[in-house]
């Protein structure tokens, strides 16, 4: 008996001692693996030797496979994973992490539940609820992660710290603080992670006064809690408190420094972020790339351009020109100042470029209003997105270059690869109006509703304005009453609109249902407001409306209110009234709140008072045809043709040139514009023909001719001739 069992005892130590060797020559072979090569011939003779079924060498291959070389695909991770037959929970949960880390979340749930029905014992472990938690993260899905936290409970780690710290975090990161509180409030155990996991969810959350909560009965307030508590700080505007904070800091790290210089730059206190990160370098800490773009952020706001400048030689010592961020913050900020020449240097100096920068060149470009360049930038691309397409066809809306804006987004849409955003809408239905492009306007509001996209105040507006301007009132209404959010520039563009097209009586309506709303009329609201008294030569509210802009809502009248108030009591006849209201203006009269007193005394013959006001405009302004023209049709009422003629021979040695009338109509999605003179139309000829027919139908109906109107000593035939 005692011989056997020294015989056994002697075999079993032979067998441990032969699979620690085993082990060791693994770790050995593996650490010298270089390449997929020697790795698969390491495993051939795991296979070959049976040693494959060993659950220590098997985990050991398979987390050389998943972590540990750059050569093995996680395709054939899987295989090996599903080969091994004595498998155990480290080897699970190194698969699970493994599909984690790559960005397959969804793969490490169905590994959890491939291990739930195992057929070898294989259980849970503290280490694969995090792994767990992690993946709901990643599909951002509460639901998988709540059945986690059940598993956790019914398993019985529940009041593992690990695990309920990654339950906070997760609750915190999908929106959940009810839970995560909950969960924290339960926890016996609190490490810094714990306290760190919370005070981010409220940080995340934007909750300001639950994070200082939190932050002030925190026992021990690390470097993490004090720097999330100062980008809070700085998102929400509290700038006096993250400052505060900051200097309580015993110890400070770059973060610090970084999150108060971004709460700087993000509150518009440029000139406090230039000083910090002048401070930061002046006591030799190293900048890293968040406060470098945070502080070129200031300079590009301030147009501080020596500071910006230096701080570009800062970067170019430092090494860190080539990143890619920097080097898209420089160019914004050359850009931004009108330096095209610098950001044409570091675009094409680059030999790392994205998207942003060549996104970055073509809106310096078309701001600058060099859009050939801008195209040209624009065709090199290799890829397009939204902002490419938008900061084209914006900026050739800018420059009125309305036709080209339409085209460009005709080009875009077949093209096909990119949706138009709010700003490429708003420019080209600003297009529309522009060319009063009726049919392409309708049919990019069509589309904004079959795509369900978002109409906000911005674009709301803008379809609003459309519409007004040309004439389909009740489609602007029904965008109006359709926009969940209404500011105070969509009730202005409805005011003014209803005025415009005659509607003034509901257009003050309207002003009295934006002030029963709440909404605070502004400037523009009053310019509109006064604007539709003056096309109902509606004297008398015009004045009550004046009066209640500086009495009780104290806006100070500008300009146009002004100029809308002259005219209104021009037309109406009040015209010493509307000289006296210019005399007493704070600031100098522009040359429209002239005009419309001009027009006035010729509408109402007031020949004098019309020739001493037209001599001043063309004083102050000698090359607008209108104005000679004007005066000249005054001379004109009373018969002083010499001063007629005199006025024409001004014109002509000033060089001021009578511009052509233009009209434009859209017919079947294609505009047409006509100029005074113009036979260049493809069909001119049935144009005149038909208005011939027009002008004697006209005529038969005893219609005649207005010569008040005309310049020169001619009669009523020759008057016809020459509009003919």
């Amino acid at each position: 008996m005692k011989t056997a069992h020294l015989i056994k005892s002697a075999s079993s130590y032979k067998s441990v001692y032969k699979t620690t060797i085993n082990q060791s020559i693994v770790d050995t072979f593996l650490l010298q693996c270089q390449n997929f090569k020697q790795f698969n011939q390491i495993i051939c003779q795991m296979i070959v030797t049976g040693f494959i079924k060993d659950a220590y060498a098997a985990s050991r291959i398979l987390n050389f496979s998943t972590g540990q070389s750059s050569f093995i695909n996680l395709h054939y991770s899987r295989k090996i994973f599903d080969h091994i037959e004595s498998s155990n929970g480290f080897i699970y949960n190194t698969m699970m992490r493994a599909y984690l880390q790559t960005n397959h979340p969804k793969e490490t749930v169905f590994l959890y539940e491939l291990m739930l029905n195992n057929k070898h014992n294989v259980y849970p472990d503290s280490y694969t609820y995090p792994l767990l938690i992690q993946a709901c993260i990643a599909r951002c899905s509460i639901l998988e992660g709540k059945e986690v936290h059940n598993h956790v409970v019914k398993m019985g780690f529940d009041s593992d710290v690990y695990v309920r710290n990654n339950l906070i975090n997760m609750y915190s990161v999908c929106g959940d603080m009810v839970d995560a509180r909950k969960v924290f409030d339960e926890n016996p155990v609190r490490d810094s992670v714990t306290w760190n996991s919370i005070l981010a969810g409220y940080v995340q959350m934007g909750n300001v006064e639950e994070a200082k909560l939190i932050f002030d009965q925190m026992p021990e307030k690390n470097i993490i809690a004090s720097n999330s508590m100062i980008v809070l700080f700085g998102r929400c505007g509290r700038v006096p408190e993250a400052y505060q904070l900051f200097i309580n800091m015993k110890e400070k790290d770059l973060v610090s420094w970084t999150a108060l210089i971004s709460c700087y730059e993000q509150s518009g206190m440029h000139q406090q972020a230039l000083t910090l990160f002048i401070e930061m370098n002046g006591i030799g800490i190293k900048t890293d790339e968040v406060a470098v773009i945070s502080v070129l952020s200031a300079c590009t706001q301030s147009s501080v351009m020596s500071t910006g400048a230096s701080i570009h030689g800062l970067i170019l010592t430092r090494g860190t020109a080539s990143y890619v961020n920097i080097q898209n913050a420089l160019i914004h900020m050359y850009s931004t100042w009108g330096d095209i020449s610098a950001a044409e240097k570091l675009f094409n100096s680059s030999t790392h470029l994205d998207i942003i920068s060549w996104n970055s060149m073509i809106t310096c470009y078309s701001k600058s209003g060099s859009l050939d360049k801008a195209r040209e930038v624009f065709d090199k691309m290799s890829e397009r997105d939204v902002v490419s397409w938008s900061a084209l066809i914006s900026g050739h809306s800018q420059v009125g270059l309305f036709d080209e804006t339409l085209t460009l987004f005709h080009e875009m849409m077949v093209h096909g690869t990119v949706k138009p955003d709010e700003t490429i809408l708003v420019s080209v239905v600003s297009a529309c109006t522009q060319l009063a492009a009726l049919d392409q306007g309708q049919w990019v509001h069509t589309y904004i509703k079959k795509n369900n996209l978002e109409v906000n105040f911005i674009l709301g507006t803008t379809l609003i304005d459309m519409y007004m301007k040309l004439g389909c009132v009740e489609s602007a209404n029904e965008v109006f009453n359709n926009m969940e959010k209404k500011g105070v520039s969509s009730w202005n563009a409805m005011i003014l609109g209803l005025a415009m097209n005659g509607e003034v009586e509901k257009s003050l309506e309207m002003f009295s249902q934006m002030e029963r709303f709440g909404v605070v009329p502004n400037e523009i609201t009053f310019v509109a407001v006064l604007g539709g008294c003056r096309h109902m030569g509606l004297v008398e509210k015009g004045r009550h409306y004046f009066d209640c802009m500086i009495n009780i809502h104290k806006i100070e009248p500008n300009i146009k209110h002004y100029g809308c108030m002259v005219d209104l009591l021009g037309r109406a006849g009040f015209l010493e009234e509307a000289e006296k209201l210019i005399d007493s203006m704070p600031m100098a009269p522009d040359v429209a709140t002239w005009g419309a007193l001009l027009g006035a005394c010729k509408k109402h013959g007031a020949i004098e008072m019309g020739k001493r006001v037209g001599l001043k405009l063309i004083q102050l302004q000698p090359d607008h045809d209108g104005f000679h023209v004007l005066l000249s049709n005054i001379y004109a009422s009373e018969g002083s043709w010499d001063y007629v003629s005199d006025i024409r021979e001004l014109m002509i040695q000033q060089g001021v040139d009578k511009m052509p009338g233009c009209s434009v109509i859209e017919e079947n999605g294609v505009v047409h514009e006509f100029l005074v003179g113009d036979k260049t139309h493809p069909r001119i000829r049935e144009i005149v023909e038909t208005l011939d027919i027009i002008s004697g139908e006209v005529k038969m109906v005893g219609c005649s001719s207005d010569t008040n109107e005309v310049s020169f000593d001619i009669n009523e035939k020759e008057f016809f001739n020459v509009c003919m």
